[in-house]
């Protein structure tokens, strides 16, 4: 389960689906802020998310979703998670509803609150990383965040942050996001930069498609990485390869498999071979301003969202815990038992 614990973010990447929703600072200025959620002009978003709070009503919603769909891990994302004023004691509210707990950050103040979130049970931090130069990381960017001297302190922070996560023991990934051939040589530079202290996670980019995927496998060929090992959730379109790199450091290569909801995907226009970027990736925990938890299952189909009320006792429920139960028969069909890990890696 994924959940947006806040909006508010420190960058403005013009590849970021922003998990779907609007961007809540623009909702509350004249001034745009040049950030980007990709899908919004199409997806049918009618909600502002807000801020989540590590409330009792918070623990409610987490227990609500783990009792309903059977889940035993939560990711917070954002926005950025560590802006957070209260992102520890969010830590510890999931650890205490029995959830094992990451988040996904570009660093922006990772030094300063992940000794804390450590000691309160955080899991892991996957990182956001773009690029070695600021330039690089400007070049991303929209409206004041397309600074070069923003960006140099943005991959300053970065860099501090990922220092923090393993002197704290945390488990550490760096997702470089690759869209397209003109990446190659800087996603080499980061693998060669932050490959000694992190997991490394190539990620296609989701609006740039077969140009994406061919410019990730030109990155394995000139890092003469070779398969090992493929990982795949049943009842979720999110699958990923290690490879072994020739020194023997790992590499994961996180992509997309063509998974749909089989009633609420059918009909759908975006169901087909080009347009649905993401398929049916999981559930996502979100909270309208001023309104109630919600609960979504496509961020281009925001409009499927539904209350957590009515998430829990609805058929939308019901089919997906049928499609996991459906897709894990059919994958132990497909691999002999011996060959499925019994844990998660």
């Amino acid at each position: 389960m994924r959940v947006k614990i806040l909006d508010n973010c420190g960058l403005a990447c013009t590849f970021c689906h922003n998990e779907g929703t609007p961007v809540t600072a623009d909702s509350v200025t004249t001034r745009p802020t040049g950030r980007t959620s990709i899908y919004l002009a199409t997806n049918g978003a009618d909600f502002t998310p807000a801020r989540l709070e590590p409330r009792p009503d918070f623990a409610l919603a987490l227990a609500a979703v783990c009792g309903t769909v059977e889940t035993d891990e939560v990711h917070f994302t954002g926005g950025e998670p560590t802006l957070h004023p209260r992102l520890p004691d969010m830590v510890r509210v999931a650890r205490q509803v029995g959830l094992t707990v990451g988040i996904t950050s570009n660093g922006k103040n990772g030094s300063a609150v992940l000794p804390e979130c450590a000691k309160a049970g955080l899991d892991r931090v996957n990182f956001s990383v773009f690029g070695t130069t600021a330039e690089e990381l400007a070049s991303v960017q929209g409206g004041k965040y397309r600074s070069a001297r923003l960006a140099q302190r943005k991959i300053q922070e970065l860099g501090e942050a990922i220092e923090t996560a393993a002197a704290c023991g945390l488990q550490a990934s760096a997702n470089i996001v690759v869209p397209g051939p003109a990446h190659i040589d800087r996603v080499l530079r980061l693998v060669e930069e932050h490959g000694h202290r992190t997991s490394m996670r190539l990620l296609n980019s989701l609006a740039d498609g077969q140009e994406s995927l061919d410019a990730i496998r030109t990155v394995l060929h000139e890092l003469g990485a070779v398969p090992e090992r493929r990982f795949i959730t049943a009842g979720a379109s999110g699958w990923r390869t290690r490879y072994r790199l020739p020194d023997g450091r790992s590499m994961y290569v996180k992509q997309i498999r063509p998974v749909r909801l089989p009633d609420t995907c059918e009909g759908c226009r975006f169901n087909n071979g080009t347009d649905c970027e993401e398929g049916y990736y999981g559930i996502r925990l979100y909270r309208a301003q001023q309104g109630p938890f919600m609960v979504g299952v496509c961020i281009q189909r925001m409009d499927l969202c539904v209350t957590l009320g009515e998430f829990v006792m609805s058929q939308l429920r019901n089919e997906v815990r049928e499609l996991r139960r459906s897709e894990e028969e059919r994958l132990r069909r497909q691999y002999p038992a011996s060959e499925v890990p019994s844990q998660r890696p």
